[in-house]
């Protein structure tokens, strides 16, 4: 990885300019290659397809309705959001334009700024998508993509956005930003220049994502592992009496969380506003993947003195949600005065070590017990009592501290790994945007292939 980022570097170091510049009348743009324009979208765009303030009806199956979730990272992605229109009713629906393999879409709000092109032109369009359709005589789809991928394109977007809650750009704004245009053999030039250029450090990203995923699948095999069978390979076994569970070591015992639950409790709720001090709410957001209760972020509350105490947050307690995603809890670590909120449900346990519950609480074999316990998949809501008939495996006290300690050890160990690659594939990411802006912008010269 090292040696691709020094390679990348020293490929910058080596990039050309063109041989000549002009001012662009532009600030933040400067100077731009001569022979470029600077000119409004509306110059190079033959039609703007808008389907703001129409919503189809929706059924199961059936024609892809793209919306704005489903853009992301220059791609549709059509696992982001699953909704269809009916086959019969596309022609009527996509009555103000049919898009073509090529064609170019910008989200104009939630989330403002994602573009893609359209490899597969029987989609239909929701609400927050513009449909792209180029004047051919003055600019390449290819070329029109890369532009909103870039620095600038996307820059042009949010400073001409509005909003508060939801930013989000009017047909007529997004009309009225720049895009730089080169001649169209040069847009060629560069387009195909980017498309190999990209495709390197994607499939590097790829690597270095997979790596994470398989380390993250080896920490979650160590955990189950360990909470399961122990840190003895030779520990004689003994059957659970639970399927998922399978043998245990001798000496454990199997209980249900109900019989080590000392109290639990659902959240406060309120649909007061955020004031600016006093009391700290938690909140799923405020729990992190590997079960800590973050407070640095935390909203504060308005709640009375009773509430207060009622529902005060203490070192050693354990948030569970109820929604969203099933299993997701966190610990108290270094409680900050605060409550907890509706949404969440309030664990205390006697009996057991907790840092030995919280990897337990983690495994593998925990959470697709309580999945299966719902009856209804991730989207259903869990109570106190889905979490209370659980079961797990508990050994003798000096085992838990053990098999907890062994376990901060070692999954420190592979998060520091995990770091390292996540900042490696956000430097990548950095990297293939300004190669993006370097190029669309003409600071840098790609005709001939390599700068």
């Amino acid at each position: 990885m090292n040696v691709l980022l020094e390679t990348l570097g020293a490929q910058e170091r080596r990039w050309k300019r063109y041989p000549a510049y002009k001012d662009s009348g532009i600030e933040w743009l400067g100077a731009v290659p001569e022979g470029w324009e600077v000119l409004q979208l509306r110059r190079v765009i033959a039609k703007f397809v808008d389907y703001r303030g129409a919503t189809p009806k929706k059924v199961p199956s059936g024609t892809p309705l793209i919306t704005a979730k489903n853009i992301k990272n220059g791609a549709i992605d059509l696992e982001l959001s699953q909704e269809f229109i009916r086959e019969e009713d596309y022609d009527e629906w996509m009555v103000r334009g049919l898009p073509e393999i090529g064609d170019v879409l910008v989200t104009t709000e939630a989330p403002l700024g994602e573009s893609a092109q359209i490899e597969d032109n029987r989609i239909a369009l929701a609400q927050r998508i513009i449909l792209l359709k180029r004047d051919k005589s003055r600019i390449i789809n290819d070329y029109l993509k890369y532009h909103f991928l870039s620095q600038s394109g996307k820059g042009e977007l949010w400073s001409r956005a509005t909003g508060s809650t939801a930013i989000g750009i009017k047909a007529s704004r997004l009309k009225e930003t720049l895009v730089i245009v080169p001649p169209i053999i040069e847009q060629i030039s560069i387009t195909q220049y980017l498309d190999r250029e990209t495709a390197k450090i994607d499939a590097l990203a790829a690597k270095k994502e997979r790596l994470a995923d398989l380390l993250e699948e080896k920490r979650t095999a160590l955990i189950s592992h360990a909470v399961t069978k122990g840190l003895d390979p030779d520990a004689p076994l003994k059957d659970s009496g639970i399927e998922w569970l399978g043998a245990v070591p001798e000496g454990w015992k199997v209980e249900m969380v109900k019989w080590f639950t000392a109290m639990h409790k659902q959240g406060y709720y309120t649909e007061q506003a955020y004031i600016d001090e006093g009391v700290k709410l938690s909140r799923i957001t405020d729990i992190d993947d590997s079960g800590n209760v973050y407070f640095e972020n935390m909203p504060f509350v308005a709640i009375s003195p009773k509430d207060e105490s009622s529902f005060k947050l203490k070192e050693g307690d354990f948030l569970f949600a109820r929604s969203g995603t099933i299993g997701r809890f966190g610990v108290v670590k270094y409680p900050e005065r605060s409550v907890f909120a509706s949404y969440l449900i309030l664990f205390r346990f006697k009996s057991v070590e907790k840092e030995f519950l919280r990897y337990s609480f983690g495994s593998h074999f925990f959470k697709e017990s309580l999945l299966s316990a719902l009856h209804g998949g991730a989207n259903q809501n869990v109570h106190a009592e889905n979490i209370k008939e659980q079961s797990i495996a508990i050994p003798p006290r000096p085992e838990q501290h053990a098999i907890a300690a062994f376990l901060d050890r070692e999954t420190t160990k592979i998060d520091a790994l995990a770091k390292k690659i996540y900042e490696q594939i956000e430097k990548l990411k950095e990297y293939r945007t300004a190669l993006i802006s370097s190029a669309v912008t003409g600071k840098i010269d790609v005709r001939g292939g390599i700068p």
